[in-house]
């Protein structure tokens, strides 16, 4: 991994010099390294500074973090699709429509694609990618007749919210996506009890990229392939048991034979 990044920072290294800085779009690396050897803070005599060996912390946390939940977001999507042969259809009928049966998905498609957004909530709303949120209270506090001390570690459960039925009907433990049609929720924390990348300030950083990896992946699964259960597996038999952790990813991998089903001139 260190080989990697040194390449990486290597690479933008060279082009900071070619190119001229007030017409070069700046990336996440760029903006590191013009902050190297500057002393974060001046004020605080003990701030430090950052070094290239932070960069390559910094980046191994942003890719470490976005590759498990991403993988366990999309593994929990292919299962519940399975599940719901009628939500499986109405994804890949609205693929065909907006992309067609002749290329595969490109990222420039998923503004179009309404049906795969609540598809994808849906799947944030039951599987969030961290269960647990962690806060501490700045000062004391009373929430619903609850006396919170200054300092005292709340933890958020975001899961429980998820599948509350006092939020979302007696269906709340049903994969239902519809549940989210005309219905304006943000990502971002601003509805309570949709609060998938946590909320404040301490929210998730990396809310566009993981969205849009976790999208462009399923909607590419299912627009290329046709799915079904091996060894003549029914749907009742899947196992949908939870890991606890971190993340919530299955207990057991999904096992699933993909059928391809574009047209032979897709690539």
């Amino acid at each position: 991994m260190d080989q990697v990044f040194e390449k990486i920072i290597k690479e933008r290294e060279q082009s900071s010099h070619v190119q001229n800085e007030g017409q070069k779009h700046k990336n996440f690396i760029d903006i590191l390294l013009s902050l190297t050897h500057q002393t974060i803070d001046p004020s605080d005599e003990q701030s430090h500074v950052i070094d290239r060996t932070n960069i390559k912390a910094i980046a191994l946390d942003m890719i470490a973090a976005a590759f498990d939940t991403s993988a366990t977001i999309v593994e929990w999507a292919l299962s519940e699709l399975m599940r719901h042969p009628r939500v499986m259809k109405n994804l890949q009928q609205e693929l065909d429509s907006v992309v067609g049966m002749n290329k595969l998905v490109e990222e420039n498609d998923m503004a179009k694609l309404s049906y795969l957004d609540i598809v994808i909530m849906e799947t944030l709303r039951l599987y969030p990618a961290g269960p647990l949120v962690p806060r501490e209270s700045t000062e004391d506090a009373t929430v619903h007749g609850y006396f919170i001390k200054k300092k005292t570690r709340v933890i958020v459960n975001l899961w429980a919210i998820g599948r509350d039925s006092k939020i979302w009907s007696n269906n709340a433990e049903e994969f239902y996506p519809e549940r989210f049609v005309d219905k304006n929720f943000d990502y971002r924390g601003h509805d309570f009890q949709f609060i998938p990348f946590g909320f404040g300030r301490r929210g998730c950083p990396g809310i566009n990229l993981g969205l849009a990896t976790v999208k462009l992946v399923v909607a590419q699964l299912i627009h290329c392939f046709s799915w079904k259960l091996p060894s003549n597996m029914t749907i009742n038999d899947l196992d949908m048991t939870e890991k606890f952790g971190l993340s919530i990813p299955r207990a057991k991998h999904l096992l699933a034979v993909p059928t391809y089903r574009l047209h032979g001139e897709a690539t």
